[in-house]
């Protein structure tokens, strides 16, 4: 298993031999208008996002991908360059129907809703609960989900996606025991209603619930409502005594699970 971590919640993974790409936000830095009424301790404010360039050319990202899952059609997970850029007959997975006919109206014909019991040349693709926030919240950001990857030839991978810690979390943790575990941390808010998605406590709650996993933290300092920086939760990090199991990558960065 290869994970690469592109930008914001953008990774591919390789895995079983086949090539992932994860919730795509190909645009160039700047491209889109700010996320309205980030929170006043979003250092970012008000600026355009991305807030940051890709590593690398879309042309590279997309390379010799298989298959593209979208966690839900925000517009930093699933944006227009994406739209524009992937083969319209590509395979792809949403969280829903509604989401896929969204995508096929986009033109992408080759559309799959994500189950329980999903099966991709041969690997198996598990659809996971997430909340999008606590509270009110919930009803403006919607619908999400992660997904769980399975082969017997790989580590299980859990990719959280865009959700803070709560009980399915943990169920999913319990049931599936993945060795690796990608969260979107960046504590991610508007002026009211909290995190959007994990800020550091929530990830503390992951390694406590899995204290084996390598758990990498990404969705930090690309969209201009962040709140939380690589720096800070490295220091928190270290203060927990969670350095060799919470690794915090820079755009571009990857790692390697055997």
């Amino acid at each position: 298993m290869n994970i690469q971590h592109i930008r914001n919640a953008t990774i591919v993974v390789q895995y079983a031999g086949k090539k992932f790409l994860i919730d795509p936000m190909l645009a160039e830095k700047g491209a889109y208008p700010s996320m309205p009424n980030p929170a006043s301790n979003a250092p970012q404010g008000n600026h355009n996002f991305p807030v940051v360039s890709l590593p690398t050319s879309t042309d590279i990202i997309i390379q010799d991908i298989d298959a593209v899952i979208v966690t839900h059609l925000h517009p930093d997970h699933w944006d227009e360059a994406a739209k524009e850029v992937l083969p319209k007959e590509i395979k792809l997975f949403a969280q829903n129907e509604d989401d896929a006919a969204k995508i096929r109206k986009d033109g992408f014909q080759n559309v799959e809703v994500l189950h329980e019991d999903t099966d991709f040349e041969g690997i198996k693709l598990i659809k996971t609960k997430g909340e999008h926030g606590r509270g009110e919240i919930l009803k403006i950001a919607g619908l999400v989900c992660g997904v769980i990857f399975k082969h017997p030839s790989e580590k299980t991978l859990y990719v959280a996606g865009d959700t803070v810690w709560y009980d399915a979390v943990q169920e999913e943790i319990d049931t599936h025991k993945p060795e690796v575990i990608v969260v979107n941390a960046g504590d991610n808010q508007f002026i009211q209603g909290g995190s959007l998605v994990m800020g550091k406590d929530d990830i503390y709650e992951v390694y406590k619930a899995a204290p084996n996993a390598k758990i990498i933290a990404v969705h930090m300092e690309a969209v201009n409502h962040w709140t939380l920086s690589r720096e800070e939760l490295k220091s928190f990090i270290n203060e927990k005594g969670m350095t060799s199991n919470v690794l915090v990558p820079d755009d571009g960065e990857s790692y390697t699970f055997s």
